[in-house]
This record gives C-alpha cells, structure tokens and sequence, in this order.
C-alpha cells in the first residue's frame, strides 16, 4: 500500500530525506551535510546549483540502499528549500552562474533611484530610502549591471525551490508558499504582481523570466526518467507543491491558528503565526504565503539569530571545543553548563541583538549593543545575554504582531538548533510568560511539507485534521513567575528603551565610518 510521504529539505546546513507517515512518524530519514557556500569576494555567498541537486540524489539514493522496499510505498513526493536563494537558467535549464545563496551581502551601487510616479511616491510617503534600500539588495541588479551577458542568456529566473522541481519533473513551475524574495511577487493576492506594480521596475525582471505558480497541496508534476535514474524515485510519483522551510516548519510544529507562536531558533530566528487575513505586523511589510493555501505567514525576522550562538562559540568557546573533542561530545552541550551559574536577568547585561541592520524596524542604521557591563561580568554572562536578548527581541515581534492583528497569542511552539537547549527553552517561557513546547518531531519543516503532501494526495481531507493526526508536542517548559516578573522588567524598562535612545548614536557611528553603508552604496 503507497500511503508513506518522501519530504525532500534542501537546508542551509544540509539536505533531508525524511519519510513519514500519515500519523507524522518520522520513519527514515537520510542527511548529507551541505557547504553552505563559497565566496570569491568578501560578502559573497554562492554555491553550485548542480551541488544542491547531487547532494538530493546522495540522500535519496541512501534511503533506497538501506531500505530497497520503501519506494513501494511511497504515495507522493514533497520539497521543501531555504528562502531567496536565486539560480539563473538557460532554455534547456542549465545554470548560468553559481546560485546567489540569501546568506549574500553584495549591494548593486549607483542604481538609478525609481522615477515617475512610483517614485514620486515613495517620495512623500517617506519610503525613499526603504525602496533604494531594496532596488539595492535585489541580486537580479546585481546580475543585471555586472553580470549582463548572464542576464541576456536568462531564460528563467528561480528560487533554489523552483530549480529543484524544474529537476524533479522537467517543468518550469514552483510552489506559492516559496515565493519569499526579491522578486515581482503580490504576496496580498498570491500572485506575480500586476503588469503595473512598482516591483517589475524596482527588480528589473521581466515576466516571461518567472514561473508557473501552484498553491501548496497542490500538483506540480511528475518525477521524470531522467530524476528517477538520477534519485532513485519512482518514476511518475507526483511532486505536491509545500512552501519555504519558515513556512513549512510552522504548520509542522502544529501552529495552524493565529495564537499559537511558532518562534524558529535556526540561523534566522523568527515569530511566525498563521493568519487568515492579510495583516502586515510592520506597516508596508508584508506577510509572506504560508503553507496552507487559503493564509498567511506573519513573520518577525532577527536576522542573525541563533548565528549569535556560534559566532559565541567561535570567539569565546576554545576550551569547550578542545574538551568536546577529547570527550566525543558536543561543543554546545559544555558551553550551555556556563549558565548554571549566572542568574537571569545576567546581573544586568542587557543584549540588543542587532547584528545585521532592518529595512524597517530597526532601521538600516542599526547595531548590535550590549549594555551593563561591569568587573563581575565574564564570557558564561555574555552567552546568557545573547540568549536572553532573542528572546527579548522576538517577544517584542509578539507584541507588535499582537497589535496589529488584535489577536494575541497564548502558546509558542519553538523549532530549530536553539530549541534543543533546556536553558535556552525555559528562557524563553520565562521572557514570554506564556508556555513553550517543543515539537516531538524535530524535522518540523519537512513534517510541515508532508502535511501539504498528504492533503494535496487526498491522504487527509483537510489541513485541520493533517495537523491534529501528524504533529504532537514534546516537552514543555512553564514560565516561572517570579522568574517572569525580573525579566518583565528589564524588557520594559531597558531593552524596549535601547533602541530609541541609542538610535541617534548609531547615526552618528554611520556617518563617520560608512557602516553600515547607505542604500546604492557599495
């Protein structure tokens, strides 16, 4: 009987093939560790889009090896990718440049700032730096100005989710809930944006250059010969649209109504709900698809969130490191033991974890800071203080979802390498003052893309009930009050301030050094 689901994760770290079944079981999984990137400038983030689809076929061919059966009851196939990773094709769908990894800083300087009407409204309704902010960040620019003959040769222009599935079924086609980027995209009507929106001038990119777009659960082909000799697959199964791994992992760690918070600790930390209704959590921003077909992906981004914990780990961690080598251990289980002696609140340092500047809240002008110290302070209060500060910084994205949407939000599920510590979970009950549970299943962005699978193939007659049948919690993690009520305070009476008060230093710290830089800059 086919009633097993093949949920493919091409990740930053690495990619998955996981099965599950139709009660969310994950019941084989193979991973193969991925180099994130290489850059031949600085700044520079790109990988080879032919390195991503070999390391896919590595991890499937692995589950065939091991469990030659298990494809005969295989029901259907899934992906689920990184956001905003950009691959550049030719007519016959062979890459024209490395892919432009969303780890990538590159800025395109000197573009010419949008004109006309669009521009002059921008103008007045002061967005001016925010859109020459974005015309400045888009990699289509990039290409476009310094990359021209690859520009002219472009036939189609995909995220990394949609190249994956050009290989997959030989279709150029991708999912809804994947279209998080710089690119032409009406995320309020799900759809490429109108012939007239500001987007087309903004990117440059023309319409032929996009895919066909497919809601999640929906059909997106069928594993061809050539990706079945390839992966292994049976040839045939169909390919059921899901959406980006934030999107994916939140109806996989059972966040399907607006009050449950799904907080991802990855590389990028984010608050995630799921709404109905389209709301924008900061104004002009807007949500981004989720993986139901029918909502919303409100989204909070700390951009280098739990990226913090391993630039800790690299500047300040040497000796757990070389102790975790003699002791076959993990680095991060020694360095989690410094926190048992600090207490909450880390006598006061307080973090703002701002290492990479917002387009709008914060601002592109912002910084990292860290205030308090004083001669008691040493490296374990540090690292509590970055984990005290995301979760500063990610209850303050509640609380402006909360206003905007008027619905507030009274669990949290939390996902991700961070969600795995004990310390840093109960530090997020006790910011938040509300519980948070881990999901059973760790693979949740996979979890997420199977539940679209088994919708889309009729194997759940809803996302309600593929939601209530194949994700459970874990262990969860009570606030404790008198806890609460200490970090309640420093929340409000500190951190809430250090933005605004320090909004003019940071200004000042740009102008005299450049950093960062402004919008057009190079």
């Amino acid at each position: 009987m086919r009633d097993l689901i093949l949920s493919i994760d091409n990740g930053t770290q690495s990619v998955r093939a996981l099965v599950f079944d139709l009660r969310g079981n994950l019941l084989y999984k193979k991973r193969v560790p991925l180099m994130p990137y290489f850059s031949r400038e600085p700044g520079w983030a790109e990988q080879e889009p032919d390195y991503y689809w070999s390391c896919l076929c590595q991890a499937c061919q692995a589950l065939w090896s091991e469990i030659p059966r298990l494809k005969e009851a295989i029901a259907g196939v899934t992906l689920t990718t990184q956001r905003a990773t950009v691959v550049n094709v030719d007519r016959s769908g062979k890459p024209l440049r490395p892919a432009i990894v969303w780890l990538d800083q590159r800025r395109t300087a000197g573009l010419k700032r949008m004109g006309g009407l669009w521009g002059a409204a921008f103008k007045l309704s002061g967005m001016s730096e925010t859109a020459a902010y974005l015309q400045a960040e888009a990699e289509s620019n990039w290409i476009r100005n310094y990359q021209p003959a690859v520009w002219e040769k472009t036939h189609k222009y995909l995220f990394l989710s949609g190249y994956l599935t050009y290989r997959l079924t030989g279709r150029f086609v991708d999912s809804i809930g994947c279209q998080v980027g710089y690119v032409p995209f009406d995320y309020k009507k799900k759809t490429w944006a109108a012939s007239w929106n500001w987007k087309w001038q903004l990117t440059g990119i023309e319409r032929r250059m996009l895919p066909e777009l497919v809601e999640p659960s929906g059909v997106l082909g069928q594993i061809n010969k050539e990706a079945a000799q390839d992966t292994g697959i049976p040839e045939g199964l169909p390919l059921i649209a899901a959406a980006a791994d934030k999107a994916s992992e939140v109806i996989g760690a059972g966040c399907l109504e607006p009050h449950i918070g799904c907080l991802s600790y990855g590389t990028t930390a984010t608050i995630n709900t799921t709404h109905y209704r389209y709301v924008e959590a900061i104004p002009l921003i807007p949500p981004y698809p989720s993986a139901v077909p029918d909502a919303y992906s409100l989204e909070i981004m700390i951009y280098r969130g739990y990226w913090m914990v391993s630039w800790f780990k690299e500047q300040f961690a040497q000796l757990e490191q070389m102790t975790a080598a003699e002791q076959s251990v993990e680095a991060e289980m020694l360095i989690e033991k410094l926190l048992h002696d600090v207490p909450p609140g880390a006598m006061g340092l307080i973090l703002q974890p701002y290492w990479s500047p917002g387009i709008r809240v914060p601002g592109p002008e912002a910084k990292g800071a860290v205030i308090g110290f004083g001669d008691v302070h040493n490296r374990a209060h540090l690292y509590r203080a970055i984990l005290e500060g995301l979760a500063y910084a990610l209850r303050e994205g509640k609380e402006r979802q909360e206003r905007r949407s008027k619905i507030p939000i009274t669990e949290l599920r939390v996902s991700g390498g961070g969600s795995q510590s004990d310390t840093a979970m109960q530090i997020t009950a006790d910011i938040f003052g509300i519980p948070a549970a881990r999901p059973l299943v760790y693979e949740t962005s996979g979890l997420g893309a199977a539940i679209d699978a088994a919708v889309g193939l009729g194997l759940h007659k809803s996302f309600k009930s593929a939601v209530d049948e194949m994700t459970r919690t874990g262990r969860c993690f009570e606030p404790d009050q008198a806890t609460h009520r200490i970090y309640d305070q420093l929340y409000r009476r500190v951190y809430k301030q250090m933005y605004r008060k320090l909004k003019p230093l940071y200004e000042a710290i740009r102008d005299i050094t450049g950093y960062p830089k402004r919008a057009g800059e190079g």
